[in-house]
Parts: C-alpha cells; structure tokens; sequence
C-alpha cells in the first residue's frame, strides 16, 4: 500500500510540471492520493478548479457530490476514498478562436486530449481499478462507444469484454459505470428518460463491489 501511494504521489510531481498545451490555462488538477478500487474521471477542470487545486469544486460538483449523497455518501468522504481524475487536467478557458463561449467551457481539443493522455492511463495502470465512473460525453468516449447518453448511461459495462474501440485500456475485472456531466448548461439529467437513468447508474454504483469495499 505505501509503494502504490508513493507510486501516485510521484505521479502527481511529475504531472504538476506539465506544460504541454499552450492554450490550456495551468496547474494541473487531480484528486487526493488514495488507495482505491474506484476512480471518478471527468472532463477538465473549470476556472474554479484551477484556483482551489480540486477537481469538481464548484458549481457542477455541487450537483455531482448531491448525486451520490443519494446514494449515501458525501463529499469530503467521497474525496478521501474515490481516486478523481480527468480526461484533461487544465482549464480549456472560454474563449474560442478569440471569441467568447455563451454556453460553458472551451471543450478540449484532439491534441490537448492526446497529450494529456499519459496521466490518465499511468494512473490506471497504478491504481488497476474495479470501478471507472465516466462523467460527461467526452470522458466516457474514452472507454465505450457513446452516441447518445441513454444508449450507455444507467448500465454497466465491461469494455475489455467489447469490441475495442476506445482510447483507454481498462483491467480486465474492471466495470464502467458512466454519468452525464452534471453542469447546469445540460438539462439532460433533469429530464427524462435522463432523469431516470441517471438514478439507475447510481443504484448500479451502490451494489458494485468495489463500491462495497470503499465503505
């Protein structure tokens, strides 16, 4: 266990010092250090993310750490035992081709997912997780094939059981349970079948067993 820590936190040293991506707004974001069979992967952090250093810290968390307070759990227990990670760990920023974004951040772009894509796989490879739970279209594409959200959300899957076709290489016990991104910019979660769904995937979350182990 201390080897797997020490593993992570020097990860996170080198991570700290990445300046791949010219557009992308620095320091890199990550989650505590924690040894876990279960990893949480979003999408990039917000401006807000970047000033505090903690992934979903701020309006779509709230909406986030609400979700699994249904299910029991709640924020400051879920940052010590759930490994949060993310596609990309910079802030894209809300300017495009030097225009302002009316709806939300700068989605990031092929190259900045490509360069960021060494951390988020040495991190899988440490951790060997049971559980990944995706959060948002572009952090699921990762793993599953996804075209619409209520084709992949309120399931379960084994990607290494399927036709490869994602980014990622997951172990093979591990499960994806994906989420829809909580931001206020979708109302996807709030209506249905989205509503719906996604309170399926959380029950699905709840009575996995890596879920079971962390409690």
């Amino acid at each position: 266990m201390h080897s797997y820590i020490t593993s992570l936190k020097h990860h996170q040293a080198e991570l700290s010092q990445c300046s791949l991506c010219r557009d992308m707004q620095g320091p890199p974001v990550f989650g505590e250090p924690c040894i876990s069979p279960v990893m949480l992967i979003g999408q990039a952090p917000g401006f807000k993310e970047i000033e505090v250093h903690q992934p979903f810290a701020w309006t779509a968390g709230k909406t986030l750490f609400k979700w699994f307070q249904q299910i029991g759990f709640e924020e400051e227990w879920f940052r010590k035992h759930v490994y949060m990670s993310a596609v990309c760990r910079c802030f894209p920023g809300k300017l495009k081709n030097g225009i302002p974004l009316k709806n939300g951040d700068r989605v990031p772009t092929k190259d900045e997912i490509s360069n960021c894509h060494q951390w988020l796989s040495r991190e899988i490879e440490i951790i060997q997780p049971e559980l990944i739970i995706p959060v948002g279209k572009l952090a699921i594409s990762q793993f599953l094939t996804v075209n619409k959200l209520n084709e992949v959300i309120g399931q379960s899957h084994n990607p290494s059981q399927a036709t490869p076709c994602t980014i990622f290489k997951t172990p093979a016990n591990c499960t994806v349970i994906p989420l829809p991104h909580p931001s206020g910019a979708s109302t996807w979660p709030r209506t249905e079948p989205g509503k719906s769904l996604t309170s399926e995937a959380l029950k699905l979350i709840q009575l996995h067993p890596a879920w079971k182990k962390i409690r």
